[in-house]
């Protein structure tokens, strides 16, 4: 069953005494969480174990806390470290971190991750703007959600992804010459990585990059009624011809070299927001 009221309202509470209240929420993926939070004014640092009934990040590459603070004048509450759905938890405890944000008053959600590029003519390192996303997962988080809280049983999907904010966002990557694919999100369970015979039949399903987040957490917040935009950093190939074996190590130092990037992006749209 879903996490409860009880254990929303005592995250909560715990946070709002430390005068925490953000605007905007963010997701850093693997390996992107420096860059942004270097840029942060005034971050209070607050650990995932030290917040009443919080799952805690076990991933190399996650920092496991929250930072609070201002982005280009707006508040800011990051994820430095997401809850993942292969670590053994279930979807509504991975999607536990954005139902606090949109409770202490975040509206908007911004979430990156490190993926696998299932696109022959595009490059790791480069960046893909999510226009969609297929979700492959075996499980979602409003499973048994829907009819106990809003009312909303059936979600609509049409635009799970802000094409307001999606706009802003190649705006800025035009006025900063930054390259920005556009293209659709696979999510799958993990943490297994992806057989050559997976990657070509997610390439003809549709998929541009594949990785194990986002979707669950872009789902919630699409349900608490929150504006989403997401990034993924192509942090290696995932053809089915010549793909050579990954490790976190090389998707970690790929999506720290393209951070800077992202950070960019990110902290313009929400100078716009």
């Amino acid at each position: 069953m879903h996490a409860g009221s009880k254990e929303l309202a005592e995250a909560t509470r715990y946070l709002k005494a430390m005068r925490i209240q953000p605007q905007v929420g963010v997701v850093l993926g693997t390996g992107l969480g420096e860059e942004f939070v270097s840029r942060i004014t005034d971050p209070v640092f607050v650990p995932y174990n030290s917040i009443p009934f919080f799952p805690v990040s076990t991933v190399s590459g996650h920092k496991g806390q929250f930072v609070f603070g201002e982005v280009a004048k707006k508040k800011v509450l990051v994820m430095q470290g997401r809850i993942h759905y292969y670590e053994g938890y279930d979807m509504q405890k991975v999607t536990f971190p954005i139902r606090v944000m949109n409770a202490l008053g975040a509206k908007s959600l911004l979430v990156s991750n490190a993926a696998g590029n299932l696109n022959p003519s595009w490059k790791q390192g480069e960046l893909m703007l999510i226009e969609d996303h297929i979700h492959a997962m075996p499980d979602g988080p409003l499973r048994g959600v829907g009819q106990l809280e809003k009312g909303i049983f059936f979600l609509d999907q049409s635009e799970p992804y802000s094409a307001a904010m999606n706009k802003v966002i190649k705006a800025v990557a035009r006025a900063k010459k930054i390259r920005l694919r556009e293209g659709v999100y696979v999510s799958n369970m993990g943490p297994a990585l992806e057989t050559k015979a997976e990657y070509r039949y997610l390439r003809m399903i549709g998929g541009d990059a594949v990785g194990m987040s986002t979707v669950p957490e872009v789902l919630m917040a699409n349900y608490l009624g929150m504006k989403c935009a997401a990034i993924s950093v192509l942090t290696n190939d995932a053809s089915e011809e010549g793909n050579k074996p990954v490790s976190l190590n090389d998707v970690i130092d790929v999506a720290s070299k393209s951070a800077k990037k992202l950070t960019e992006l990110f902290i313009g749209l929400i100078k716009e927001l």
